[in-house]
């Protein structure tokens, strides 16, 4: 039913099954209201490519004549909609005008029967100002309907919406509580007053919440998202499916929407779109149309514009440039720049996301991009994975070009023939030693010669804490000539050179598969194989047997089977596995893709994109792959591949 094919972190491409056909998320539902059709669903489809729509089905039902074409034809063939379509059931019309006259089994039910692709349940809606209390008995009543209403769904998929108002606790609860029940969908709701008041900062703290509790191999509608400011930060946080109805009610209004914003007609100078509904007409023109016309024009561009969005998120997801995304929107309104500001409190919970690295660069927009879960997982795991060599001195180097280790080189080699040393560079990112230099992200990053004060603070705590952590007897930072002649004065002999590629492949062991993976190579005949061109490792061959290859692009290690075997033999169980079914392992040893529905176990560690050991339920290795998810995905979904096998047992 839901599949997940690439992601960027929380950010995800999946595709949904319906009964009218597939849908690729991050999708755009727009509202379709039957009574006012601005745009009709058919030329939505035809001439703006809109794959999925979502009417209310509260409104069908107690509008006679739409009840009646609903329930002779179906819902497919009175909205003139050939895709899918979802259905609301009136939650919204309940919270703002009363009492709805239905019941929440009769609208589920209803939903069923006029064939809606995914209908929704009658939950409770709880506004921002709701106190606890009345929070609580809101999530309650909403929990209670969705237990007496999930068995009556039939052949539908079923919207199990998470309520719990500003409380985070209850968000969060009520995520776990509603997927323990059997829906397909997990709309978040009671948050467009949140939206109305630009209260992004609470509106990702609601995100965070529920996705914590939900799970995670089930879409996240986010009701009432209907701008395209939020949908960069909605989907970076996980959320896959959006309704707008804002696109027509804002033409009503002669307002038109921008990705970075809303501007009335009568304040606009030029259109600033290259958009089919815009690229044939003028501000002038627009304003001389006659109201019906002028107002199909501007919604056709406002839902133009929030495809485009879509679209766009979509490219920086398969690019790997979310974050940047998100970033640089987040410029266009100061209560979204504030989102990311509140974002470090929840980096543990995103980094389980975050893959281990991507196909584009790191690109710093701001200060902000500090907090971002893979600056934090590199400086974690450099003060718990890396281990110094045992030399006495220790020489740092400023920031940059990279590889750091090409641009010192001189450097490197003046040092060398004086004193055995070891080397690092004070980054953005924290101390990076020479070793660790190809590594992602550290070469892999667009950084300015000149940062913010801010984050330079931040750095410099980083390096003091390196100082306590990984003491030398003696370090400096390099200084030219003057450093070469305080070594000669200060050493009186020099010790033997160190194999420095040796000493990089046990540092990006450590980094990458755990503290102690470096061990692998201890006591063996290793020879290392580099390019001709670049210098750079390629392959590790121990004891004859080629074992490990080194990515170009990342810097990480991908294992054969043999190197599979050597680093199960000094990785405690579970680090690092993937435990399938025996079956499946059997095919995995014979080069098929592991799938999520046949994985018993995994290491909690494990993160999207790590190279991994596949074993069967008595730890034998089948396979080495790359994972697609991480530990909690793999145990959650029912369809798609966890792991990508890349070498198998002979």
């Amino acid at each position: 039913m839901f599949e997940l094919k690439e992601r960027d972190g929380l950010a995800r491409i999946c595709e949904l099954t319906t009964k009218h056909g597939k849908v690729t998320t991050p999708v755009l539902l727009p509202v379709i209201n039957p009574n006012f059709l601005t745009i009709t669903p058919g030329e939505m489809k035809s001439k703006l490519g809109v794959q999925m729509i979502i009417t209310n089905s509260y409104i069908i039902r107690t509008t006679g004549e739409l009840r009646r074409k609903a329930e002779e034809s179906g819902l497919h063939e009175l909205l003139g909609f050939d895709g899918p379509i979802m259905t609301d059931s009136g939650t919204f019309q309940d919270h703002v005008y009363g009492d709805v006259d239905v019941g929440h089994k009769e609208i589920v039910q209803f939903q069923s029967s006029i064939g809606s692709d995914i209908g929704t349940i009658l939950d409770v809606f709880s506004e921002p100002d709701f106190t606890r209390e009345q929070t609580e008995e809101a999530v309650r009543e909403t929990l209670r309907r969705g237990a007496e209403s999930v068995d009556l769904k039939g052949e539908m998929l079923l919207a199990g919406p998470v309520q719990g108002g500003v409380f985070p606790d209850l968000r969060e609860s009520c995520a776990k509580d509603i997927s323990a029940l059997d829906f397909d969908v997990h709309p978040i709701g009671g948050v467009v007053p949140l939206l109305e008041s630009y209260r992004f900062k609470d509106l990702a703290e609601v995100i965070i919440a529920s996705k914590k509790g939900l799970n995670p191999a089930r879409p996240v509608h986010l009701f009432g998202a209907g701008h395209p400011m939020v949908f960069p930060m909605a989907v970076l946080l996980g959320c896959d499916m959006f309704d707008s109805a804002s696109y027509a009610k804002y033409a009503r209004e002669e307002r038109v929407m921008y990705s970075t914003g809303t501007k009335s007609l009568r304040d606009l100078h030029d259109l600033a779109c290259h958009c089919p509904a815009c690229s044939k007409t003028s501000v002038s023109e627009l304003k001389q149309m006659p109201k019906e016309q002028r107002t199909k024009s501007i919604a056709e561009h406002n839902l133009h514009v929030l495809l485009r969005e879509i679209k766009g998120i979509k490219n920086a997801i398969h690019e790997g440039s979310i974050w940047e995304l998100c970033e640089m929107r987040a410029r266009a309104h100061p209560s979204l720049l504030e989102v990311l500001r509140v974002l470090k409190k929840h980096k543990d919970f995103l980094e389980r996301f975050e893959p281990a690295s991507r196909r584009g660069a790191f690109f710093y927009c701001g200060p902000e991009s500090y907090d971002r879960p893979v600056v934090a997982r590199y400086q974690q795991r450099f003060f718990s994975r890396y281990r110094k060599p045992d030399t006495r001195v220790l020489v740092g180097f400023e920031e940059a070009q990279k590889p750091y280790s090409r641009t010192y080189e001189k450097e490197i080699r003046a040092i060398i023939s004086k004193v055995d040393a070891s080397f690092l560079v004070s980054s953005f990112f924290g101390p990076v030693p020479l070793e660790l230099d190809e590594l992602y992200p550290i070469a892999q990053s667009v950084i300015p010669s000149d940062l913010d004060e801010e984050v330079k603070r931040r750095m410099v705590e980083v390096m003091e804490r390196h100082a306590h952590t990984h003491g030398y007897p003696l370090a400096l930072m390099w200084e030219g000539m003057e450093t070469l002649e305080f070594l000669d004065d200060m050493i009186s002999s020099r010790q033997a050179n160190r194999d420095h590629d040796l000493l990089r492949c046990r540092a990006v062991l450590d980094m990458q598969f755990g503290r102690g993976a470096g061990d692998i190579l201890e006591g063996r005949k290793v020879d290392i194989v580099k390019s001709r061109r670049t210098g750079k490792i390629r392959n590790v061959i121990v004891d004859g047997v080629h074992v490990l290859s080194m990515r170009a692009s990342d810097g990480r290690f991908s294992p054969r089977i043999e190197g599979g075997r050597l680093l199960k033999g000094v990785l405690q169980y579970p680090k690092m596995r993937v435990k399938v079914e025996d079956e499946p392992a059997e095919f995995a040893a014979k080069g098929n893709n592991v799938f999520a529905k046949f994985v018993i176990d995994c290491d909690p560690e494990i993160r999207p994109g790590d190279d991994v050991l596949v074993v069967n339920t008595r730890d034998e290795l089948a396979a080495v792959g790359r994972a697609l998810m991480n530990c909690d995905e793999m145990r959650s979904f029912k369809r798609g591949v966890a792991v990508r096998v890349k070498d198998v047992s002979d």
